[in-house]
């Protein structure tokens, strides 16, 4: 037996007063913690697998257990720290590179911790959004530089395909595989519900989830899972995935273990087989030929559907921006180092990408330099937790925000960060039907539905309190915004001033 370098993370506490041996906890764990002994007729434990999910805590009938982070740590070392020579272990035994689940969790900056929002008291009066018209509908999609008329006078309204969104919140990327069927299922059903849009990620269209169509996005991605006409047809806009926050440069990678049933039918692969995309995308090696593609699924789809082009938040993002937004995409989408995903190299995860709000400032602000802020939207994504970062997101330059981690987490993800698995004890990253079943879609979208509602009411108040009564006044203004704690860099990158100017 090979000697065990690494003490468990975390430990199982079980009040033995309490525990009844109803072996509930043994029936939903999916990880195999628990079991019980027969010759001492108690329960055990084996803390080895345990990935503190908390189902055994939240169903155990006599609250008899509780799971602890485990205090015993290695020596102490300011440069050699813990869990990088865990990591090390780790790779040291099985020759592999290192997976990581749902963002960056390291002590990096987040930005919108140090933005506070400003609050209008007597030139400008707050407003009342219980008693007062308050506008929270965004449109996305390409708007006309100037304003026309017509020989007789009358305005010309002609715009090209537009997305309509009840509040400038999307539903992310996330694909059939990577999460399950009753996941998409609550996703879809919340997103027709509150009048907002939800994306199929880069896993095809389940047949059941074409009624959704019109606040549905369709991905097409570097694997092209799934996309045929009827696919293509069936959304309201066509999002090409260039790359994703959590693994800048890197493609995708759905284990062939999920790969069954209808995930295989609906991504058009053989069952079992690993679902790879490559790293580029091989349509697209060149701003002409990424305007090739934004062309060829408009004229696929009748110029009928606003295409996004979505990219990972990088270093010379700006740039990139400024190409995508003459290559004839309707809206760009951009996700920061912070977006969560159901598997992701530790290393890239950790290392690779730049914070959503540096990106999103600096982009906005050179679309507005060069004249062409106008020619497409922005919406952001990677780490939006809250109605307060959605303003700030718009107050920075975003038309709309696009959440999955903070979805999940309403559907009851725990953030053990062990998506990879396929063992996720919620029925949420999982294609085991046993453990699909666990996430009622009726339930489930009736949490979304009940998040985006408090959210929107709370977008609303934090309008008000600026005295601002819709969404597009709010658009890019950034005198709305202060920062606290940042450096003059961060500031001029931002655009905004320090608290107290």
């Amino acid at each position: 037996m090979s000697i065990r370098f690494i003490y468990p993370e975390f430990e199982v506490v079980r009040n033995e007063n309490r525990c009844i041996a109803c072996r509930v906890c043994e029936r939903q764990c999916a990880n195999e913690v628990h079991s019980y002994n027969e010759d001492k007729k108690v329960m055990i434990s084996d803390e080895t697998k345990c990935v503190n999910c908390q189902r055994c805590v939240s169903l155990c009938p006599t609250r008899a257990l509780k799971i602890v982070k485990s205090d015993c740590t290695l020596r102490e070392n300011a440069n050699w720290q813990n869990d990088t020579i865990k990591e090390i272990y780790k790779q040291a035994g099985s020759g592999g590179v290192l997976l990581s689940s749902m963002g960056n969790p390291k002590p990096l900056p987040v930005y919108w911790d140090k933005i506070l929002i400003n609050a209008s008291q007597v030139t400008n009066p707050p407003i009342d959004p219980l008693r007062e018209p308050m506008e929270t509908r965004v449109f996305l999609g390409k708007k006309n530089g100037k304003i026309e008329r017509d020989e007789n006078g009358n305005l010309k309204c002609d715009l090209p395909p537009q997305l309509e969104l009840s509040m400038p919140v999307m539903f992310s990327a996330m694909s059939y595989g990577s999460i399950s069927y009753n996941a998409h299922a609550s996703l879809a059903r919340a997103a027709t519900e509150l009048g907002i849009l939800y994306n199929t990620g880069e896993g095809g269209l389940h047949e059941d989830f074409y009624v959704y169509g019109p606040n549905t996005i369709v991905q097409v991605a570097s694997g092209r899972f799934g996309v045929h006409e009827d696919y293509l047809s069936a959304g309201a806009a066509i999002e090409i995935k260039m790359g994703q926050g959590a693994k800048p440069g890197i493609g995708g990678h759905l284990p062939g273990a999920k790969i069954v049933g209808d995930v295989s039918k609906t991504r058009m692969i053989p069952e079992g087989s690993d679902a790879i995309s490559p790293a580029p995308h091989h349509d697209i090696y060149s701003i002409e030929d990424l305007r090739q593609l934004v062309f060829s699924l408009k004229e696929a789809t009748e110029y009928k559907k606003p295409v996004i082009v979505k990219v990972a938040a990088v270093h010379n993002i700006a740039a990139i921006a400024s190409g995508i937004a003459r290559s004839g995409a309707d809206i760009i989408a951009i996700d920061g180092f912070r977006g969560g995903t159901g598997a992701a190299p530790t290393r890239i995860r950790d290392n690779v990408g730049i914070p959503i709000e540096l990106a999103l400032a600096s982009v906005d602000q050179r679309l507005r330099d060069e004249g062409i802020r106008n020619n497409v939207s922005l919406v952001v994504g990677g780490s939006i937790r809250s109605a307060s970062d959605v303003i700030k997101a718009i107050a920075l330059g975003a038309d709309a925000c696009y959440v999955a981690t903070a979805a999940l987490l309403a559907l009851g993800c725990h953030l053990c960060r062990t998506c990879q698995s396929g063992k996720c004890n919620w029925g949420i990253a999982t294609q085991r039907p046993d453990l699909v079943k666990r996430l009622n879609p009726d339930l489930g979208s009736e949490r979304l539905v009940n998040l985006m509602t408090a959210w929107r009411h709370e977008i609303m108040e934090l309008m008000g309190g600026m005295g601002i009564n819709s969404i597009e006044a709010l658009k890019g203004n950034r005198l709305m915004l202060r920062g606290v704690g940042l450096n003059e860099k961060e500031l001029e990158i931002l655009g905004i001033s320090h608290a107290g100017e």
